[in-house]
């Protein structure tokens, strides 16, 4: 039962943890030096802003349990 729990939470997790590295890469490499740009100008704001984008990009290429009801 606990093992199932921690598959099912494990890819949200890694999606999350990438999205939020790449936020920070994102604000390393391209961010906004003036200050002007929300997001990009703060490495924290940007690896929130890409945590939630990776969240959600796991709700979007989660694997889906077909069950007996089915149309597949």
């Amino acid at each position: 039962m606990m093992k199932e729990k921690l598959k099912k939470l494990a890819r949200p997790a890694l999606f999350t943890a990438g999205g939020a590295a790449a936020g920070y890469l994102y604000h390393h490499f391209a961010g906004c030096a003036s200050g002007t740009c929300s997001i990009a100008s703060d490495p924290v704001n940007s690896m929130i802003y890409m945590g939630i984008v990776g969240w959600l990009l796991s709700i979007v290429f989660r694997k889906e349990d077909h069950g007996p009801c089915s149309t597949r």
